[in-house]
């Protein structure tokens, strides 16, 4: 059927270029349609001749289908649809597939590129006069409704209403990539330029892996690193756009004669051009990096970059460098440390101005907030370290607080916003009866100098009385003292949210507010029974709510738990450094009192198990909440195993441990199993077998083997169990029965899968979704990792109606009791097993 097809596309090509020589086949000036072809000499001509679509050559007598400006002679593209697939030679097409695509090929029959497949009855593909190449239904009434358009995925430039940024109900990305060679090669290059929606979203220019070059975040009028942004002028209007469903930017031209962009070159270089028609030529009015204070990180922690002074990096007021030696020879990476550690209740903060604001993406966020409300908070909180409004506009708006060091500031004379930084009060008050100076008189230095010789001196005195007292001190004394300090050392270097500790501290245990255990005590009415909300292997979750109002889920880790410091230390790191809307949030931890604790947002609907299982309650997930859990679960994992910046393994996934908040979106939580993996790391083994019976995967339970295929074993249980409302109860029933695996699996098979929804839901539902999902799960429970789909195909076969999906194989566990199990069984092993609650803290799986 194959090689009819190709024949087929073989002689529709020679015969339509063959009539070439005996008449033209007419195609519309912007419009193709499924009955016409685009040849390499042919071309699409926006309505009012503003861009051509069409094919042009590249290096090694490769061809592309580019778009251009038309009335422009040095051929400039704004989009290339086969980067990365090109034509051999001049010998291809473009024409619209019979899945309602475009579709770029050859006369051999293999399409070299295809756009994705749409639903249209009678399509046609159009070039629009902004540049967008969409694909529609002919003669439709509403002209903007796109089945797909070239918008959606940029190449190396942006221009008028093109969109950047992120689409967070689908998970769709859109940035863009710098050729590997300008002029000659479109190919994806190294360079790109995306929004980070964490945080306060920012823009970063990458080169691959590592950041280049940070916008700073939008404050309202423009990026706080990109003063020369002109908001709301005649000529070009700038779009930053936020809510819960995307973060984009864009921008508009006014003045329509005139041609704008923004593109990413091969060398990687930010260029805002505009086309100047009096001389022909594309002038660069902005560029980033310019200078060496674009240069990321370049004067590192707490340190300044002024592009005016010289040398370019200073320390912040009240700071001094870390490493003075390498300060000298002017090289600033290493930042700079306190002159006064701080005390909390008594610091102040010290107003900078004109400052690009820090890196965002792990900072805290409120836009209702006000600057007074911000201050209040940041203050109350000992682990805050700056704050500032998030927009300029009307007076100053929002809140955003950084937890941690400030990275990446830099000085204007003219721009940026206001910060507030928080620093000791002796030294706020020193700055501001110096005039806010770092210099100081000779007098002061020599007074300086004469009280620290002063100290030195003192200093060495009480050492030697100290020690003369320490050698009286018993063996019980200093084991005693020896005892106390370890305990200091664990419950304040370890876990200090205090940057003068960090020396001490190793680099992987990143800060978070840390909360007092009165502060707890009083949020949750002393650990009340009212305020439980649930127990779990490791300890009780509480209700609280703080001073500010903030409600909280603490989870409070039992004393004899199995869960111990590096549990807790594992799921503290891990969460910090993961922000994603379907993973739950974590406020901050507390230790003391011989206490473990961590502070979570507050979840209203607590966890799926407590709804899914529960025959009262689970009418309130209808078809629609529960595919919405499914698609969010998936999101949350396809975060955490490739768009975050660490591969993270959960290890522990199942109903329990998806909180839903007040709309039943649904989170991941409990993270203290999770493991982080390196960007080459496929897959691990451990002795120590962590999880839930019912949820692990084979290889996992029996081998101690996990990758990011045991999550995915894991996410298809639990697609099986939102769809069937069911449990999977351990790896089999007694009796002969079989576990919700092998049953749906023999339902699937006998064509009755539809028969497994569970009753709550009603008639309200698709049948084909609900088949599809089926379909999923079984492909993710699939005995052989190898076999089972990545999380990003997943994704896309939940989203996709019409992507082929793979028959799945048997599943993992799908057993009933052994056949050879006798009635001589112990009376223990006679009754049913199930497992599926208990956590698994120790199995040698040797």
């Amino acid at each position: 059927m194959g090689g009819f097809t190709n024949l087929l596309r073989f002689s529709l090509f020679w015969f339509l270029t063959s009539l070439t020589f005996f008449t033209t086949i007419s195609i519309s000036a912007d419009t193709l349609t499924t009955t016409q072809i685009l040849r390499t000499n042919q071309t699409l001509i926006s309505q009012n001749e503003t861009f051509v679509l069409g094919f042009f050559p590249g290096s090694d007598s490769n061809w592309y289908v580019g778009i251009w400006y038309k009335n422009i002679d040095d051929r400039t593209l704004v989009w290339v649809a086969n980067r990365d697939n090109p034509l051999e030679d001049s010998t291809g097409f473009l024409m619209i597939g019979d899945k309602g695509n475009i579709v770029i090929d050859n006369p051999s029959g293999n399409p070299v590129w295809s756009s994705n497949q749409t639903t249209a009855n009678n399509p046609i593909v159009q070039l629009l006069d902004s540049g967008n190449l969409v694909v529609k239904e002919a003669n439709l009434s509403d002209p903007t409704k796109y089945l797909w358009q070239s918008f959606d995925y940029p190449t190396d430039t942006l221009v008028p209403g093109m969109k950047m940024g992120w689409n967070l109900d689908t998970g769709m990305e859109k940035h863009i990539t710098s050729w590997k060679n300008t002029g000659q090669d479109p190919s994806t290059g190294g360079y790109s330029f995306k929004i980070d929606y964490h945080g306060l979203p920012e823009i970063f220019l990458r080169n691959n892996q590592n950041i280049t070059y940070r916008s700073g975040p939008w404050n309202g009028e423009r990026f706080s690193g990109v003063p020369e942004m002109e908001p709301d002028t005649d000529s070009i209007v700038f779009t930053f756009s936020e809510d819960e469903h995307g973060v984009y930017y864009s921008f508009s031209i006014g003045n329509q004669s005139i041609f704008s962009r923004l593109i990413v070159t091969s060398d990687g270089q930010l260029q805002r051009l505009a086309w100047i028609q009096s001389s022909q030529t594309w002038n660069k009015f902005w560029y980033a990096p310019k200078d060496q204070c674009d240069v990321y990180r370049e004067c590192g922690p707490y340190g300044i970059c002024d592009s005016n002074a010289s040398p370019v990096c200073e320390c912040v007021r009240g700071f001094k460098p870390k490493n003075q030696q390498a300060w000298n020879l002017r090289d600033g990476s290493d930042g700079c440390v306190r002159n006064t550690n701080l005390e909390c209740v008594s610091d102040k903060f010290l107003h900078m101005q004109n400052v690009k604001l820090p890196e965002t993406t792990t900072a805290f966020v409120n836009r209702s907030m006000t600057l007074v409300e911000c201050e209040d908070l940041c203050h109350r909180n000992c682990s805050c370290t700056a704050y500032a409004n998030i927009e300029i506009t009307n007076g100053g708006t929002g809140c955003v607080m950084w937890i941690g060091e400030l990275i990446d500031m830099r000085q204007y004379s003219d721009g940026g916003q206001d910060l507030y930084l928080r620093l000791a009060a002796s030294d706020v008050d020193d700055l501001a009866s110096a005039g806010g100076s770092h210099k100081t008189n000779d007098t002061g230095k020599v007074v300086g100098i004469t009280l620290s010789a002063a100290v030195i001196i003192l200093g060495l005195g009480f050492l030697s009385w100290k020690k003369r007292k320490l050698l009286l001190n018993g063996n019980t004394d200093r084991r005693g003292s020896l005892q106390r300090s370890q305990d200091l050392l664990m419950n304040e270097v370890v876990f200090s949210s205090k940057r003068e500790n960090s020396g001490e501290r190793n680099m992987d245990d990143l800060e978070l507010p840390i909360f007092d255990f009165n502060t707890i005590t009083m949020a949750t009415n002393n650990f009340s029974e009212a305020n439980k909300l649930g127990q779990g292997g490791f300890g009780i979750v509480y209700r609280g709510r703080l001073m500010e109002g903030q409600e909280i889920a603490v989870k409070r880790l039992s004393k004899t738990s199995g869960q111990g410091n590096e549990e807790f230390k594992n799921e503290v790191k891990l969460i910090v450094k993961l922000q994603h809307r379907n993973l739950v949030r974590l406020f901050g931890c507390c230790i003391d009192m011989d206490e473990k604790l961590l502070v979570y947002e507050y979840m209203e609907n607590r966890g799926l198990d407590s709804i899914l299982f529960d025959k009262a309650k689970r009418p309130l997930l209808n078809w629609r909440r529960r595919f919405s859990i499914i698609c969010g679960i998936a999101r949350g994992l396809l975060y955490l195993h490739h768009d975050s910046r660490f591969r993270i393994i959960h290890r522990d996934l199942k109903a329990s441990n998806i909180l839903l908040d007040s709309e039943m979106n649904p989170k991941i939580s409990d993270f203290g199993m999770a493991r982080i993996f390196g960007t080459d790391q496929t897959e691990a083994n451990t002795l120590r077998v962590v999880g839930t019976y019912g949820y692990m995967a084979p290889e996992y339970a029996m081998d101690g083997n996990f990758s990011v295929k045991s999550d995915v074993f894991s996410f298809g249980v639990l697609v099986l169990e939102i769809i069937s409302g069911k449990k999977n109860r351990g790896f089999y029933y007694s009796n002969n029965e079989l576990n919700l695996l092998a049953n749906v699996w023999k339902q699937w098979k006998e064509g009755s899968a539809l028969e497994l929804i569970d009753p709550s839901i009603g008639e309200s539902y698709s049948p084909s979704e609900v088949l599809r999902c089926i379909h999923v799960g079984l492909l993710c429970v699939q005995e052989r990792a190898e076999d089972r789909p990545t999380m990003s195909s997943v994704i896309l076969m939940l989203s996709s109606e019409t992507s082929l999906m793979p028959q799945p194989r048997n599943p993992g566990f799908s057993v009933g009791r052994n056949p050879g199990e006798t009635d001589s069984s112990s009376s223990k092993q006679d009754e049913p097993w199930s497992v599926n609650q208990v956590t698994v803290t120790l199995l040698d799986a040797r």
